[in-house]
């Protein structure tokens, strides 16, 4: 008979999940209600609601990568395609022919607000990374796995968003 090994242990409330590299996960909670925080896995925490028996369950995932595809784990292929992905769907949605966002880089305003010496570190930081198209590309294209794609992606809604309020606070654009 082989030898197994158990993936989770419980102690009083709390389950530790276990991986091949160690703990991975600890998880409050039972049948039917559950909040997991991840410890060495992609993700952020994570509260599940289900019906005991019947399989059905809801999964909500908190923190950075809340709103976006779920976390699983890509094959090494895959993360270029979610790049691509991800890539185009910021193109589509922010800087679309005839939107705010194309209009930004039409008329150079991330430029000049890069170079208004009132503009803080972490908002040039911030305005850099969707300076051109260019630059928006390698940036996403930069990510090292899923959850880092979702954050460069969120950063540039954030970095998009943040343009289009001092731009329009100088009167660059109209409200």
């Amino acid at each position: 008979m082989p030898f197994r090994f158990r993936r989770s242990a419980r102690l009083g409330p709390l389950r530790f999940n276990f991986a091949s590299s160690g703990l991975s996960s600890i998880s409050v909670g039972g049948r039917g209600a559950s909040f997991n925080i991840p410890v060495a896995r992609a993700g952020g925490p994570r509260s599940t609601v289900g019906l005991p028996g019947s399989g059905l369950s809801w999964s909500v995932e908190h923190g950075p990568a809340a709103g976006l595809p779920n976390s699983r784990r890509l094959r090494p292929g895959q993360l270029d395609a979610f790049q691509q992905e991800c890539l185009g769907l910021l193109q589509k949605k922010l800087f679309a022919a005839g939107s705010q966002g194309q209009l930004l880089w039409d008329l150079n305003l991330i430029t000049r607000l890069l170079a208004d010496p009132a503009i803080g570190v972490r908002t040039q930081g911030l305005l850099a990374v969707i300076e051109t198209p260019e630059a928006l590309q390698a940036y996403l294209l930069r990510a090292r796995s899923q959850d880092d794609v979702k954050r460069r992606a969120h950063r540039c809604v954030e970095a998009v968003q943040e343009v289009l309020r001092l731009a329009k606070a100088r009167g660059w654009l109209r409200a």
